[in-house]
């Protein structure tokens, strides 16, 4: 060997070495690559689906309130008439509000519906007409259903069929610019709902693991990366033991030390964290908090305020969707005068005091019969004077008085401005 290439080889090995160090600033420190030069993947935070959002349960409150909320409302159809709004019996109000199709009830068939659109972000069900008129409704799986469009016209493909947009009741979260997809709040809020799994996973490790936080395994240096694959399963098998036989104390390596990571949940404040979770998911169904049962700012009077608010600004608002669906599928845009409207007197009656001051009013102002204040008792019609409007005064059917002119002597019965007998 030529002395040149003894002394090059020589030089060589004493080059310093590269590795993961702070000192060498061309090698990336990072996290990830320190926690992977000792074997450790980084942890990410867990994926979001309808499945594992419904396991937080916000997300399940507001699911499962809002669409039996909404599929327990009474829904009839109508048809004008000169003394008006009449409804409709026979087949369209089996089918609106008894009983959809052969398979299912109203309730339960509504409240699929509406969960599909407060899960996935769209309700869709195929209309079945006959000669007769509408005969039923079926349900379509959106995860299923591809909707295209050729030119102007809308069609849906699902299971192997395709239907047209008007025999589909198409009722979506919000859609997107095109018209044709949506957005679904569980996907919108994916942020939020996977923060809220990520502190409901952690908070089961915590306390599964015997309230142990996370620490950092500190050894003698240099040590390689099996060494301390070693001491720490060493330390892992201790812990597990003092947590079974009960024990506060469990030994370590010699030469190693353990440092707590982080912050207890107690400083990190979970609760108030885990609360505000719950904010964040009633925004995103834009439900006040106190149907999710988040009572820490509700009082006697703001939680009836928020009652009123449900019904105003959310529940009132999503029939509104359904009904503008089912008027244009049902009946085309020329109606001729019938409609399909729902009743929501029922989320607005109030307890039982408030309910009759109110009848009462109504009655001594000939705003309702009592016959009709008895229908929304579910008691039944009386009959004669009951159907007539009342006015207050001796509270007597409307048009018995006899009054006369500007408040004057009753008139006779001939109406000609003189005196009754």
């Amino acid at each position: 060997m030529a002395l040149k290439d003894w002394f090059s080889r020589l030089n060589a090995a004493k080059s310093p070495e590269t590795r993961a160090t702070i000192e060498n600033p061309t090698v990336p420190v990072s996290a990830e690559n320190f926690m992977a030069f000792f074997g450790v993947n980084s942890a990410n935070l867990p994926s979001v689906t309808v499945d594992t959002a419904l396991s937080v349960p916000a997300v399940w409150a507001a699911v499962a309130f809002l669409s039996r909320t909404l599929a327990a409302i009474p829904r009839h159809a109508y048809r004008d008439s000169k003394t008006g709004p009449k409804r409709i019996s026979g087949k369209l109000e089996i089918v609106v509000n008894q009983a959809p199709n052969d398979n299912s009830g109203s309730f339960a068939f509504w409240q699929w519906f509406w969960q599909q659109v407060f899960t996935h972000g769209r309700g869709l069900a195929y209309i079945e007409r006959t000669p007769q008129g509408i005969d039923s409704l079926w349900p379509m799986d959106p995860t299923k259903t591809t909707v295209k469009r050729v030119g102007l016209k809308i069609s849906y493909e699902y299971e192997g069929r395709t239907y047209d947009a008007a025999d589909v009741i198409d009722v979506a979260f919000m859609r997107r610019s095109c018209g044709l997809k949506h957005y679904g709040p569980i996907a919108q809020a994916s942020k939020a709902i996977q923060l809220a799994i990520a502190m409901n996973d952690y908070g089961s490790n915590f306390f599964a693991g015997g309230g142990v936080p996370p620490l950092a395994l500190e050894g003698p240096l240099p040590a390689g990366a099996e060494a301390m694959k070693r001491a720490q399963a060493d330390i892992k098998r201790s812990v597990d033991a003092a947590k079974n036989a009960d024990e506060p104390i469990f030994p370590i390596p010699a030469g190693y030390k353990l440092s707590p990571v982080g912050i207890d949940p107690a400083k990190g404040q979970m609760i108030e964290a885990r609360r505000f979770q719950v904010e964040e998911i009633s925004r995103a169904y834009q439900l006040p908090p106190v149907f999710l049962q988040d009572l820490t700012r509700a009082t006697f009077s703001n939680a009836e305020q928020q009652d009123l608010h449900l019904v105003k600004h959310l529940i009132g608002q999503w029939a509104k969707a359904l009904e503008d669906e089912i008027n244009l599928k049902f009946f085309g845009r020329g109606t001729a005068g019938r409609y399909v409207e729902h009743n929501l007197d029922g989320l607005l009656r109030g307890d039982f005091k408030s309910r009759m001051d109110g009848y009462g009013v109504a009655i001594q102002n000939g705003i309702r019969t009592p016959d009709e204040v008895r229908a929304l008792e579910n008691l039944p019609a009386m009959g004669g004077e009951a159907e007539k409007l009342h006015i207050q005064g001796a509270t007597v059917p409307l048009g018995s008085q006899n009054i006369g002119h500007n408040g004057g002597p009753p008139l006779d019965d001939n109406n000609d401005g003189a005196k009754a007998a």
